[in-house]
């Protein structure tokens, strides 16, 4: 993979190709509007928590959770796939366009909509949850942003290892369940046991929900925090890593 440079008008003509791509493709549309707005409506009767404003918060967590894994890691993940098997990603590698910006720009519209539906959900929350407000929007935002980069990272590994699109629902699958169930968007891992919980706070999201958990709830220490960041940063660079390894321009045979 070339090295990391990044021309704005590049990127911002690949993410204008690959919307126009989304916007024509009804289905996965619908999937990355509608599928997060149901999950935290499903979301809201399965958590629990000693007081309304703890289930709101909860919610909302795992909401912002749903957001992310829906909106850009198994939508980039259908999408890696689709414009590699049609020889999009091959002709545009033969361009000015360089590896990242090829990568990045396929990922910018779906992390739009991410960035676009985290916070419409963070200003519909106490309308339609009764939830107060984030205890602090920076820790929010930065778990966000931070899932950015891992999650299109994430997808692009994921896609080297799905056949077609059709397939991808099942790829994307174990992610899915992993960070669900171990990394805090149901309940947070400390309410496992002891041995569980030290593992799944190691799994790729947990760092990332461990800083949206602490933007929406507040009470996270300082060593927490930084535990937390420095999961997120091994992990991002693990994905590259492996990206450069494995990623595939060329349609499998």
């Amino acid at each position: 993979m070339s090295a990391l440079t990044l021309d704005p008008g590049r990127l911002a003509a690949l993410g204008r190709s690959e919307l126009t791509l989304l916007v024509r493709n009804r289905a996965t549309l619908s999937v990355a509007l509608l599928m997060p707005a149901s999950m935290v409506f499903v979301l809201r009767t399965v958590v629990g928590g000693d007081t309304a404003a703890a289930v709101a918060a909860a919610t909302l967590t795992g909401g912002t959770g749903m957001v992310l894994l829906l909106v850009v890691y198994m939508n980039l993940v259908s999408a890696y796939v689709a414009r590699r098997e049609e020889l999009v990603l091959k002709r545009l590698r033969t361009g000015e366009a360089g590896d990242v910006e090829i990568l990045a720009g396929t990922a910018l519209p779906s992390a739009v909509i991410a960035l676009a539906q985290v916070a419409v959900l963070t200003a519909a929350g106490g309308a339609v949850l009764g939830a107060p407000m984030p205890e602090n929007p920076a820790l929010l935002l930065a778990g966000v942003l931070a899932a950015l980069p891992l999650l299109a990272g994430l997808a692009a590994l994921t896609s080297a290892f799905t056949r077609n699109v059709e397939t991808a629902g099942l790829t994307t699958l174990p992610l899915f369940l992993v960070t669900a169930f171990g990394s805090g968007l149901f309940a947070a891992p400390d309410a496992l046991p002891d041995t569980m919980a030290s593992v799944c706070e190691l799994l790729p999201l947990s760092g990332v929900m461990a800083l949206v958990r602490a933007g929406w709830s507040g009470g996270a220490s300082a060593y927490d925090l930084l535990g937390a960041a420095l999961t997120t940063l091994a992990w991002v660079m693990i994905t590259v890593f492996a990206v450069q390894k494995w990623f595939r321009w060329e349609p499998r045979r």
